[in-house]
């Protein structure tokens, strides 16, 4: 990272809440290859003891302050090439920590194609416009003065051609001036109004952006989703908008700051004034906010795919059980694949219900055969095509042979198929089908949410909101980031995990994730975190970075079972001395831990804390534990869903409207913002978490548009004797949007 100036730093420190030593303590580790989970959860006597969060935002704020440094410095040597570089111009330029300030104040030095004013300069009325901006009184009026500038050859016939001349040099200083164009772009992000209108001759067949086709909302208070919702129906041809603002009350604020006194100039400077806010400042700044709305609604969108994404990599996995997987399918059955309690594939078969009157039947035999061969213990079904039939007919069977030992549970196959048809699934199993594939992803799923989706796409897994929208380059880093922070809280095993899953480690790449598993394939397992520096391509700092958050289950070292990095073992071994007793005693028996004189160790408090967080219950998984979620047997088809039946539905996905509830009808129902909670909520998220079981009541269903309205809150207001008793109440909230009630006629209810 680039050396920045102890202003910025001052700047970062406060803008974050955070102490400067805290900062520079961050940007120096940063300097020396530190990666974000190691330093969060490895040097916090460092850092003051700064999250993942805290120590992202200031990487981000680090980055951003690089880039305007830069172009601080490549706008200074452009002005300086000119000869033009003032000192005051110099201060402003170097004192300024907004990047839109610094291009204001390049503006009127930036290389420029030919305008109005550069014509009239070239027809030697800049005197004229200087004059008129002085707004000084002298002995010779102002017709007089300007008629000395007529000159045919000039291209200037008449008094007028020289005042307009003049005027549109004066619009152009106007427009370049940074002080004005910063108090304009203020006024019209907090008065203007985003104005959509349909686009003519469009064709919109089904209405999606019906909603848009007069619409009108704040500037300043429009959500993401609907900016975005605007800016995909322009992209379509559908829609076209522009933000609003009061022309009279845009060009009174820009007299305010120019007129200082009353003159035969006003008229002229009046009408440069309107000229330059009409012509030049509008649809600049307008271009300007629209970008700035562009980045703040994809930064909501890309924090709420966050936010999902990571519930969804950190729900509760099933464990080390032998599953056997289904891929749902009609006219071309359902497609199994049964894996062991490591996730290794051992055997594939297909289920064809629904085929003949005798195919059930035949599929029961298969279905038996398998299970009893392969001593599975769950059966996890896809929830694509088929899938209530397919769990009808398992649920069926389980019952009919008694087999209560085993359960079977609906997961999401969002991004099954990408996964299936990708170079990693054809590296895995070169030799099986592409449905196959499939069915073992089901499966594994099951057992380990986070290791199967680390395979896939993050954008193809369904729990982004206008994922396609927004700045793609951004979204793939926040992603990426989420998926590491994910991996290394829940930590690896380093003698069964995929490469695929190693890359994500603090400090591993891709390739020195293959080189690991290829030394795994060649010795066999590791015995200790120390024997992956034989590792090709594993130096001392990507041990240093990864050692932490890699587990070796049955180990030479205890330790090597737990998220305490190697150098603090010297620290647990001297907690063991103090006590008389070995390290592995130590691990058996946590309850020695309250005898530890913390005082008398040789490390710092945040990391002794830790140590014995850790030692308490060694190599824990942070994640919840598994519960299956228990659909209504009633309850199968959309028709069979009706309103006032309280259902057990799992939460699928959460945007800035509302939830997602999979009720087990092939149709997700929405549970609006206004029905999640009984007390103001801003963001759905505050309520509910993509995974998360929940009951709801259905309030109507609507078999024709495929809508399920669902609630919440009215299962969280209880009532004594026919009176409800009186509770928070969620703030009123208008109903269901056009835009969201389109949302839930999707396949299945996911916003993309």
């Amino acid at each position: 990272m680039k050396t920045l100036s102890p202003e910025i730093l001052l700047h970062i420190a406060q803008s974050l809440g955070v102490s400067l030593h805290s900062l520079t303590a961050v940007i120096g580790l940063f300097n020396e290859g530190g990666t974000v989970p190691f330093i969060a959860r490895y040097r916090k006597e460092a850092t003051g003891n700064l999250d993942e969060v805290q120590i992202r935002d200031i990487e981000e704020k680090v980055a951003y302050f690089t880039d305007l440094v830069s172009r601080r410095e490549t706008i200074l040597s452009s002005i300086q090439e000119q000869g033009k570089l003032t000192d005051e111009l110099k201060a402003r330029i170097e004192a300024t920590l907004d990047k839109s300030e610094l291009e204001d104040l390049y503006l009127p030095f930036r290389p420029k194609r030919r305008t109005k004013a550069t014509i009239a300069r070239d027809r030697g009325l800049e005197p004229l416009a200087l004059y008129l901006w002085a707004q000084q009184a002298t002995e010779q009026p102002l017709l007089d003065y300007a008629a000395t500038f007529v000159d045919a050859e000039k291209e200037v016939p008449t008094l007028d051609d020289a005042l307009e001349g003049a005027r549109h040099i004066i619009a152009e200083m106007i427009s370049e001036n940074a002080d004005l164009r910063k108090a304009l772009r203020q006024f019209m992000y907090d008065e203007g109004v985003i104005v959509s209108r349909k686009a003519l001759d469009a064709v919109d067949e089904q209405e999606k952006f019906k909603m848009y086709y007069e619409y009108r909302e704040p500037v300043r208070t429009i959500p993401s989703h609907r900016m975005l919702a605007i800016r995909r129906g322009e992209s379509e041809s559908v829609l076209y908008f522009l933000i609003e603002t009061e022309p009279l009350r845009a060009t009174a604020l820009l007299s305010s700051r120019i007129l200082r006194q009353y003159g035969d100039w006003t008229p002229q400077l009046e009408l440069a004034i309107e000229d330059a806010w009409k012509r030049l400042l509008n649809p600049s700044i307008q271009g300007e906010l629209r970008l700035e709305l562009k980045k703040r609604s994809d930064t909501d969108a890309i924090q709420v795919f966050r936010d999902n994404l990571e519930n969804l990599l950190l729900a509760a996995p099933a464990g080390p059980i032998s599953v056997l997987g289904i891929d749902p399918g009609l006219r071309t059955g359902c497609k199994v694949a049964v894996v062991d309690e490591t996730g290794k594939f051992l055997a594939n078969d297909v289920l064809y219900l629904h085929t003949s009157k005798n195919a059930a039947s035949a599929a029961s035999e298969t279905l038996a055969a398998l299970l009893a061969k392969h001593n599975v213990r769950a059966i996890a079904i896809g929830n694509g095509t088929a899938s209530r039939e397919t769990d009808s007919f398992v649920r069926d069977f389980l019952r009919e042979h008694k087999l209560n030992h085993l359960f079977s549970v609906t997961v999401s196959e969002s991004g099954a198929s990408v996964y299936s048809a990708s170079d990693i699934a054809r590296q895995e199993f070169p030799d099986l089908d592409l449905t196959v594939r499939g069915a073992i992803s089901i499966a594994r799923r099951l057992q380990d949410p986070l290791s199967e989706l680390v395979k896939v796409d993050p954008k193809s897994i369904g729990v982004g909101q206008y994922q396609h929208d927004v700045d793609q380059r951004q979204l793939q880093q926040s992603l990426e980031a989420t998926i590491e922070s994910c991996v290394n809280r829940v930590g690896v095993d380093l003698n069964t995990s995929s490469w695929t899953l190693l890359r994500y480690v603090a400090g591993i790449t891709e390739r020195t994730a293959l080189n690991i598993v290829s030394y795994r394939d060649q010795h066999g397992k590791f015995h200790s975190r120390a024997e992956l520096m034989q590792v090709t391509g594993v130096g001392a700092k990507t041990f240093e970075q990864s050692a932490g958050f890699l587990r070796i289950r049955d180990g030479e070292n205890p330790l090597d079972r737990t998220a305490v990095h190697p150098e603090s073992y010297p620290v647990v071994e001297q907690i063991a001395g103090s006590l008389n007793t070995s390290v592995l005693e130590l691990i058996e028996k946590p309850q020695l831990l309250g005898k530890v004189d913390t005082k008398k160790l040789s490390a710092g408090t945040f990391t002794v804390s830790d140590i014995l967080e850790e030692l308490k219950k060694p190599g824990r998984d942070p994640r919840e534990q598994f519960v299956a979620p228990s659909f209504s047997e009633s309850v199968r088809e959309l028709s069979d869903v009706q309103p006032g039946m309280v259902l057990e539905g799992v939460v699928t996905n959460v945007t800035k409207f509302g939830a997602f509830v999979d009720i087990g009808v092939h149709q997700d129902g929405l549970v609006h913002i206004s029905e999640l909670s009984n007390r103001f909520i801003k963001e759905p998220s505050e309520a509910v978490k993509t995974g998360q079981i929940v009951k709801v009541k259905v309030l109507s269903a609507d078999t024709k548009t495929k809508r399920i309205s669902l609630s919440m809150k009215a299962l969280l207001e209880p009532s004594r004797g026919g009176q409800r008793t009186k509770q928070p109440q969620q703030k009123p909230s208008a109903p269901p949007s056009m835009e969201e009630k389109l949302a839930m006629l999707s396949s299945k209810w996911k916003v993309s």
